[in-house]
């Protein structure tokens, strides 16, 4: 039997799974990744927590296991700067969630529109990337370092820095500074990269002001890349696919197929929508991204992120102290009498299809006999409402919906919260058997790569562990995404 590694560097927690050659998971272990918040918006992370994450998820299975292929997914936009010389972090790891480069986006959202001379511009710059000019992404940030260390930005320039999302970073560390690498679908995330060419963009290095010298090379998202000693044990490993989470996890859910879409749960929900080997761009506030590109498999994909999920959870465990655990929110859900309360669960802004960074959560329908229960199903339902603005955005631009919605991540095992994305959506919801569908695919993907794997056996052997059927009656859904809407417009109206 031949064994693949499959390691999810994640926001809260590095995984590793161990994948046979039919694509089943055998054994995983987990290292838990702590953030820190130094101010409002900001959220960063240790570099050296993440190498170290890697090493402690890694090393117990490489004891038991002899790996045939490594599979290496990350968290997509976070990014660290380091040294070349000394291989020391010179920033911390700013991650994905992190607002510091609003303001860069504002003021070259400024320039763009008062230089009418320049052909670079928002349409222009969503054309070439598939984005939108935000924080979320790697570049508006890197910008902010450099504008508020000017040393920084004159060693980049001098080519003494490097810049790499965590899978380059962790890469460049466990190859003693070998490899310097990235994948399309990772670089896709950046702003910095031509999601139709494949390369990085000289425009867009230009605007944000990123010398081309500390970029990593980018490489097919699947083919032998180099040996990599991801234990930290002295004992390399040949790595074979590199991609985003969220792309390992499309992959992992085996959403082969133009229109076959899943959402993955955990701090927040990410759908995506496999739309086929040619780039659109959405009419309903979507992002287009590269899915996979290695070897004659192209795919880009409907993005629609949502930041808070598991995490509005955990806010009312630990912040609210409303339910012991997050497993407890079901039962709290259950229990609720008030079916008039709304949560607008927007306690990171609103992502997508909306875009409104400023906006901030907000609860309705208090009254004296309002009970935390109330309050714990309320945000369930906002979780949910959430999920069905972006499904339904996905199915406009793809001009049909999708067979089913596959989901994976913590909060898939919440029976309250799925019953009610699939009554929302009034479409079934498959929930993946394995909750760690982001893992496995990466490994699959090395698999492909590796030991010539085809996407027929890895869909074939794809099961669901439960399903959910829609059960609401027309009205009743009517009446809840009406309540929805009319929170959503006074949220958004509170903070114009």
């Amino acid at each position: 039997m031949k064994y693949l590694l499959g390691i999810d560097q994640g926001t809260t927690q590095t995984t590793a799974v161990i994948v046979n050659e039919n694509g089943e998971m055998l054994e995983k272990n987990s290292s838990q990744l702590p953030a820190r918040f130094p101010q409002a918006g900001w959220v960063e992370q240790e570099p050296n927590d993440i190498i170290r994450t890697v090493k402690e998820a890694c090393a117990p299975l490489l004891k038991k296991y002899e790996i045939s292929a490594v599979g290496f997914d990350n968290q997509g936009e976070t990014f660290v700067v380091w040294d070349k010389d000394t291989g020391e972090p010179v920033t911390p790891a700013i991650v994905w969630q992190d607002t510091r480069g609003q303001s860069v986006c504002d003021a070259l959202a400024l320039r763009l529109a008062q230089d009418t001379a320049s052909s670079v511009d928002l349409t222009w710059l969503r054309q070439t990337t598939g984005l939108l000019l935000d924080s979320y992404f790697s570049a508006p940030k890197l910008k902010w370092v450099f504008e508020n260390n000017p040393e920084l930005r004159k060693k980049a320039h001098e080519g003494k820095l490097k810049f790499g999302t965590t899978e380059t970073w962790t890469i460049w560390k466990l190859s003693g500074g070998r490899l310097h690498i990235t994948d399309p679908s990772t670089a896709s995330r950046t702003l910095l990269f031509d999601m139709h060419k494949f390369q990085w963009d000289e425009k867009l290095l230009n605007l944000f002001d990123v010398p081309r010298i500390m970029m990593p090379e980018v490489k097919p998202s699947a083919g032998y890349i180099g040996d990599v000693d991801f234990g930290g044990q002295g004992r390399a490993l040949p790595l074979h696919a590199l991609l985003v989470d969220q792309q390992a996890a499309l992959f992992g859910q085996a959403c082969f197929k133009a229109g076959e879409m899943k959402c993955s749960f955990g701090t927040g929900s990410f759908l995506l929508m496999n739309i086929g080997n040619k780039p659109k761009l959405s009419n309903n506030g979507l992002l287009t991204t590269v899915g996979w590109n290695f070897d004659g498999h192209t795919a880009y994909a409907f993005d629609g992120g949502i930041f808070v999920t598991g995490a509005a959870v955990q806010w009312l465990r630990d912040n609210l102290k409303f339910i012991p655990d997050s497993a407890a929110s079901h039962d709290a859900a259950k229990n609720s009498k008030d079916m008039g309360v709304v949560v607008v669960p927007a306690l990171q802004g609103l992502a997508a299809p909306h875009w409104r960074t400023d906006v901030q959560g907000a609860m309705f329908g208090l009254n004296r006999s309002t009970t935390s229960d109330d309050i714990v199903r309320a945000t369930l339902d906002g979780i949910a409402c959430r999920v069905y603005e972006v499904v339904t955005a996905m199915s406009q631009d793809a001009g049909t919906p999708p067979p089913h919605l596959k989901v994976d991540g913590g909060p898939s095992g919440n029976p309250y919260l799925m019953q009610m994305i699939a009554d929302l959506l009034n479409l079934e919801v498959q929930v993946s058997a394995s909750l760690e569908a982001t893992a496995i695919g990466i490994a699959n993907l090395a698999g492909v790569s590796a030991l010539g794997t085809t996407f027929e056996q890895l869909a074939s052997s794809w099961k669901a562990e439960k399903i959910y059927q829609p059960n609401m009656t027309k009205e009743k859904r009517g009446m809840k995404l009406a309540q929805w809407d009319k929170a959503l417009e006074a949220v958004k109206k509170f903070h114009e």
